[in-house]
């Protein structure tokens, strides 16, 4: 298959791109910078393209001649907005609105978007309304298109090495004693990046995932405080996680966003707290994986700190 995934040199896309590569399928790789894909350059059926998606024209092209289009693009912050800030409504509900259109133009028969588990538009956050209006606008144009086959994933929470969760949590055990945090009740059901990755590309050949929304999540529910914890442990930095008031939090949140570079913790990742990141069908049988239990990688990944 001609594969293009969009969103390829992020932390779920290398692994979806490793594996599409290792059962021989075309893959292409849009990227704006060409530093991001270098990893990639080491599978002989990858192809890396200079390109940017947000441009219809661009994206069009790069669509154009594809047996299958995966999207997993995402972020995190974004400035605040209603129903949900610029960043987000750019990558989470106007893209995912192009590369629907751009697949039913030329079309593409199969299309895999990734959005988020608790995706809802009435959500408590603006990255859950987002993601929601993500999956709408693809349901628009699928429900135009009878002829394109979409999935969707949820996943919850995805840990693996390099992931940007318990990285974080274990970096910042190494140089405090204490971790002070807000929302440490929230439940979670964490998943490893290879489960979704490998989701990902077996629903490829699955005719029964069409039209389909699947929710991606571990065996396991714990606590933000839980995993912090672990995270702490694993490491080798074992720390006691202390409870903050959700107002304390917020503002130690603000803090965080007028610091240079990406937060740590922003006051919309706060109210994604405020709901359960939780599924009663974490993994859907027909997607061929059972999922793996946090315990059995993160302390192999995280013991480099």
């Amino acid at each position: 298959m001609r594969i293009l995934v969009i969103g390829g040199t992020g932390f779920i896309g290398q692994h979806v791109v490793a594996k599409l590569a290792a059962r021989g399928d075309k893959v292409f790789v849009p990227t704006r910078r060409l530093r991001h894909a270098r990893d990639l350059m080491v599978h002989p059926t990858v192809t890396i393209m200079p390109g940017d998606v947000h441009d219809e024209s661009v994206l069009n092209s790069l669509v154009q001649g594809m047996d299958a289009v995966i999207n997993l693009v995402g972020v995190l912050h974004s400035p605040s907005g209603q129903p949900y800030g610029p960043a987000f409504d750019a990558a989470h509900v106007k893209l995912p609105a192009a590369i629907a259109r751009a697949c039913a133009t030329h079309g593409v028969k199969r299309l895999v978007h990734v959005s988020a588990l608790g995706a809802s538009a009435n959500g408590s956050s603006q990255y859950s309304r987002s993601k929601a209006a993500g999956e709408a606008a693809i349901a628009e144009v699928a429900a135009q298109t009878p002829e394109l086959c979409t999935t969707i994933f949820r996943p919850s929470v995805v840990f693996g090495p390099g992931d940007k969760f318990m990285n974080m949590f274990a970096g910042l055990a190494k140089w405090f004693f204490v971790l002070p945090l807000a929302g440490s009740k929230a439940r979670l059901q964490p998943v490893y990046v290879e489960d979704v990755a490998q989701a990902i590309v077996n629903c490829l050949d699955q005719k029964g995932t069409c039209g389909q929304t699947y929710d991606l999540a571990g065996p396991e529910v714990y606590t933000l405080g839980e995993l912090v914890a672990l995270a702490a442990k694993y490491s080798g930095h074992p720390r006691p996680v202390v409870d903050l008031p959700m107002g304390i939090g917020r503002m130690q949140a603000w803090f965080f966003e007028c610091l240079p570079g990406e937060p740590l913790m922003s006051r919309d990742n706060l109210d994604s707290l405020q709901t359960d990141n939780v599924s009663d069908h974490p993994m859907d049988p027909i997607l061929g994986v059972v999922a793996t239990p946090l315990e059995a990688v993160a302390p192999r990944y995280l013991k480099s700190y």
